[in-house]
């Protein structure tokens, strides 16, 4: 095929892996390229599968999922498979799945692969293959992409092609490229003695191997943890050294600091009984192994002074200063479990594929569209795009990444192919219910807390309304050009946060009078709620820009928070929905009660203008109109003479019934007394 064909606008093309010839190569092509089939991978297969796009995914091993087949090592996983909640709601439910991926297939759901609340790594394994396989997603296996490089082409929709050569020489060409190879790449610190360390992927998972010794473990995350769990019972003693301190997931609402299923250590630590964790910088450490091959732990400065000729007894060791040096004692092994990084090494310098900064640099540079920064048309998935919302939300595990991806299919499929972000209009009247039913249900709100919200933009009079569901907050200003939606009128935000005071270095997440339970102190809210933000205006680039970096979004023009619930539950009437239309009504200087058909005859003959439910329903003839019940009504409160039954109807036939009706309407009114207050919130609602 002629490269002028090869060049075609993405929106355009219509064949799938033809061969194009370009500068005497080969290539195959196809509109999307997707690197690794594990559950990012298939999940963005999924959602362009059912969209007919041309896609193709790459996958190194013979099987999805083989980061899966390796890790962790000990095979239990630290997502949880909530398979009983008490409720029948998919959506909900999936708030407390944390393994299932996104699809219209209901064999797909992981509680049908594990009956464990931590399910065993191989069920895993056998998800993602059933996934692959009964949704014949288009995978080709024990294809490793090797190197990756851009093409400038003008007739490109974005000026460049992506080039992609495998282990065997194939090459293959598509015009946006997902890379969902996540972090596998062990983390490696280098200095004197590393060569004695051995690594977490390699070291023995039998426990008998280190029965009777004395272990020192680098690291302090949950395969540290894990580690030592393993061999706990049958060592003489086990210490783990790291930078930082040890964190906790329930201290942290952050699922990716230690779980408590693996936290068996700090028990024996606390409980004196000899395992221990210090806090030191591995890069000042030094290991010097004796004759007997017992490793002993100095410092990096200890060794540039020593007499090189001199072996072992010329080192200084940090006891030969401090005898009660904390880790005075020798250790039989020494394992290295720092975790993983994403693989920079494949991608050409064309593509300028950056590392992040500080302890973000294990992941690649991206914008909060999940797109590189350094070039147009490619997107990271899965783990590897952690850095959006690293130690904040749930973006690099499962029950994250799964809505992620699908943010980034809607905003590829406005892009590329003129659809624009799914949305329902809704009548203004059934705004708070809108609301309501998604706080209580969406999972995507609720495990990307912070990240993705709903959006509701406003029709112009503020009767009617537009929802978009779980778009990026970062990417905000960028609304309507990323979703193909308009926001003229104004609209909300609808995000889930925690509190300020939920956790922190330092903190007591448990101390007393910890929750908020009155609506008018809902602000002060710690646990996870639901906060709405109200914007007249869509904000500007410059304004997320300078937004306060603990904030998920610049100031609004009014912000409301739904009170913290126990049961995470916001259907309490008085204490969430009362408070919450309030907000709205104010925001919008609207009524959004539902009213009986009576109370929008009476509304009609004592308002200039109607509330938005009487226009919408009872004005279109969708109320009760001209029954007795309604006449009885208003004669007692004034509003007509009091006609007798045979006055109304008469000896008048049914037929003539809507003559009474006319009538009725047609009547001398009487002065009108002032309609009594409403005496509660209960007669509000």
């Amino acid at each position: 095929m002629a490269p002028a064909v090869c060049g075609m606008l993405l929106g355009l093309t219509l064949y799938t892996g033809h061969l194009c010839a370009v500068s005497a190569a080969a290539f195959l092509y196809h509109d999307y390229c997707v690197i690794g089939a594990g559950p990012s991978g298939l999940q963005a297969a999924y959602f362009l599968q059912r969209a007919g796009r041309d896609y193709v995914i790459f996958e190194r091993s013979h099987a999805p999922g083989s980061f899966f087949a390796l890790y962790p090592r000990h095979r239990k996983l630290i997502s949880i498979n909530k398979r009983y909640t008490g409720k029948s709601n998919s959506e909900f439910n999936l708030r407390h799945d944390w393994n299932s991926l996104l699809s219209h297939d209901r064999r797909l759901l992981f509680r049908r692969y594990s009956r464990d609340f931590f399910p065993d790594a191989d069920a895993m394994v056998r998800y993602l293959e059933d996934f692959a396989s009964l949704l014949k997603l288009r995978v080709q296996y024990n294809t490793a992409i090797v190197h990756v490089m851009l093409e400038k082409d003008r007739q490109a929709w974005n000026g460049h092609y992506f080039l992609l050569t495998d282990q065997d020489r194939q090459n293959y060409k598509c015009s946006s490229l997902l890379v969902a190879t996540g972090t596998w790449v062990p983390n490696v610190v280098n200095f004197p003695g590393s060569e004695y360390v051995e690594g977490y992927e390699t070291v023995s998972i039998n426990p008998e191997d280190f029965a009777g010794q004395t272990v020192l473990i680098l690291g302090r995350g949950n395969s540290a943890f894990e580690t030592a769990e393993n061999i706990l019972g049958v060592t003489n003693f086990i210490h783990m050294v790291s930078r930082s301190r040890v964190r906790l997931s329930w201290a942290t609402h952050y699922v990716g600091d230690l779980r408590a299923i693996n936290n068996g250590l700090l028990d024996t630590y606390q409980l004196k009984s000899l395992d221990g964790l210090l806090e030191g910088d591995l890069e000042d450490l030094a290991i010097v192994k004796d004759k007997k091959g017992k490793l002993h732990i100095t410092l990096r400065f200890y060794l540039e002074n020593r007499n090189t000729s001199g072996g072992i007894d010329s080192i200084t060791l940090p006891q030969d200063e401090l005898d009660n040096f904390a880790t005075r004692a020798p250790y039989d092994r020494v394992i290295r479990c720092l975790g993983w990084k994403f693989d920079f090494s494949i991608y050409n310098r064309s593509l300028r594929m950056m590392p992040g900064k500080g302890n973000k640099k294990k992941y690649p540079q991206i914008k909060p569209s999940y797109e590189s920064r350094g070039t147009r048309g490619l997107f990271v998935l899965g783990t590897a795009s952690h850095s959006v919302d690293f130690r904040k939300s749930a973006g690099g595990f499962i029950h994250g990444f799964r809505y992620t991806t699908r943010a980034v299919h809607r905003l590829l499929e406005n892009r590329h192919h003129g659809v624009p972000w799914p949305s329902t209009v809704y009548p203004i009247t059934q705004l708070t219910n809108s609301i309501i039913k998604r706080v209580n249900e969406a999972s995507g709100l609720y495990q990307m807390f912070s990240v993705l919200a709903d959006i509701i933009l406003l029709r112009e009079n503020a009767t009617a309304f537009e929802y978009l569901e779980e778009y990026p907050v970062g990417v905000l200003a960028e609304l309507e050009m990323q979703t193909g939606r308009k926001a003229p009128s104004g609209l909300f935000v609808i995000i889930m946060e925690y509190g300020r005071n939920f956790s922190g270095a330092d903190k007591d997440v448990f101390y007393y009078n910890r929750a908020v339970g009155e609506a008018q102190h809902a602000w002060q809210s710690n646990f996870l709620h639901p906060v709405i933000y109200f914007y007249k205006h869509l904000p500007t680039e410059r304004e997320m820009r300078l937004q306060h970096p603990d904030w998920p979004l610049p100031r609004p023009d009014a912000v409301h928070h739904i009170v913290e619930d126990f049961l995470t539950d916001w259907t309490a009437p008085n204490a969430h929905i009362l408070p919450l239309r309030r907000f709205l009504e104010n925001c919008l200087s609207t009524d959004l009660r539902n009213f009986f058909a009576e109370s929008c005859f009476l509304f009609a003959f004592t308002h200039q203008k109607l509330p938005p439910f009487c226009r919408q329903g009872y004005m279109r003839l969708q109320g009760l109109v001209g029954s007795e019940g309604l006449r009885r009504h208003a004669v007692e409160a004034g509003l007509l003479e009091d006609y007798t039954l045979t006055d109304f109807l008469g000896d008048r036939t049914p037929d003539n019934h809507k003559g009474s009706q006319d009538r009725l309407l047609r009547d001398h009114m009487i002065p009108v007394r002032p309609l009594q207050h409403l005496v509660n919130a209960k007669d509000e609602l």
